[in-house]
């Protein structure tokens, strides 16, 4: 239960926000780091997430879905196709178009970058934290869950 008075909780807010948004850019790029993302891109990276997430599509859907032109579509997917993480096939539903699908490569590639992050993640919280900080830690977990779950 918060005991401060209102006003003194609502002007430590803003600063909470800042200081959360920056740690959490920088533990985002530490974990970039040790998942060996390699020389690809943040375009071509959320259209591998996407099409993990939302299954096959079409240029034209990951384009719209992207919030991208689709001739800007045109390169992320060439590259992807060339790095071996995406391939494309007819669309049985309508041949004229190609039904892009993530690759086996791709999914060992996640995989191994997935389990990479964790394994850093861990070593640093155990490394670096107490029994006591490690709790205290999953106490502000359970906080943060509160602020994004709807």
């Amino acid at each position: 239960m918060n005991t401060q008075p209102k006003d003194a909780q609502s002007s430590r807010a803003p600063a909470l926000a800042q200081d959360l948004r920056a740690l959490f850019g920088k533990l985002k790029r530490r974990l970039r780091e040790q998942g060996h993302v390699g020389d690809l891109t943040p375009s071509q990276i959320s259209v591998l997430l996407r099409l993990e997430k939302d299954g096959p599509a079409t240029a034209a859907g990951l384009a719209r879905a992207e919030g991208m032109r689709p001739q800007s579509i045109g390169p992320v997917i060439a590259a992807l196709e060339g790095a071996g993480l995406v391939s494309g096939a007819p669309d049985p539903n309508d041949g004229r178009q190609t039904l892009l699908s993530l690759t086996g490569a791709f999914r060992k590639w996640a995989q191994e970058g997935r389990a990479a992050r964790q394994d850093w993640l861990t070593r640093a919280i155990q490394a670096r934290l107490s029994s006591q900080e490690q709790d205290e830690l999953a106490a502000s977990v359970e906080l943060l869950k509160r602020l994004v779950d709807d």
